[in-house]
């Protein structure tokens, strides 16, 4: 069965059909979730809570594309776990210590050890980096640098203005970029941002 059959099928009631759409859409939704929230825990919340609001509103889904209103729902969701997180903030000690298993499209595969250390700590800079950014700039900045959407595919996940996602965009990669000259000796000669000082 092609996604259209699972949608009908899920949408007349069928749990199993709609599991069919969770196993595709699963990877995307965790990965998307866990570079806006920043967190493994978080991610799986909201991943979780996100297939749970699209079964329940499945009903409301209307149109051919449903991986854009998926990762709507996806959004709103790390919006959600965002907020939550900020009103009780509980990091444990262990946390501090918790290596991600998240995956890193960022960078190439490792040649040596030292090439391993230095790209892990590139990796967790760039992550730093973009967790700083304000909620509203970091999902723009995920869903189009990392996940590679189009503007008009944010502007229909995020239920905002094409002008709008350009503007915090611009502003998000303005201040990742301003983040990353901090952290300038950790990039690769080749994407350092020199200044001038002539």
């Amino acid at each position: 069965m092609d996604e259209e059959h699972w949608i009908a099928a899920a949408r007349r009631g069928d749990v199993e059909a709609f599991n069919h759409l969770v196993l595709r859409y699963q990877d995307l939704a965790y990965t998307v979730a866990y570079r806006i929230t920043g967190d493994a825990s978080a991610a799986a919340d909201a991943a979780q809570d996100a297939f749970i609001t699209a079964f329940r509103k499945l009903h409301q889904f209307r149109g051919d594309r449903f991986k854009p209103w998926l990762m709507r729902i996806v959004t709103n969701a790390c919006y959600d776990e965002l907020r939550r997180v900020k009103r009780r903030p509980a990091d444990s000690l262990d946390s501090l210590y918790e290596i991600s298993d998240a995956p890193d499209a960022l960078l190439p595969a490792p040649d040596t050890p030292e090439i391993l250390a230095q790209q892990a700590e590139l990796s967790a800079a760039i992550q730093d980096c973009i967790r700083a950014l304000p909620d509203d700039q970091r999902v723009i900045v995920v869903l189009s640098d990392i996940e590679e959407y189009a503007y008009g595919d944010i502007a229909e996940i995020t239920a905002l203005p094409l002008g709008t996602v350009k503007s915090r965009l611009s502003r998000a990669r303005g201040r990742l970029r301003d983040c990353l000259r901090g952290i300038g000796e950790l990039l690769p000669a080749e994407f350092r941002l020199i200044d001038d000082e002539s």
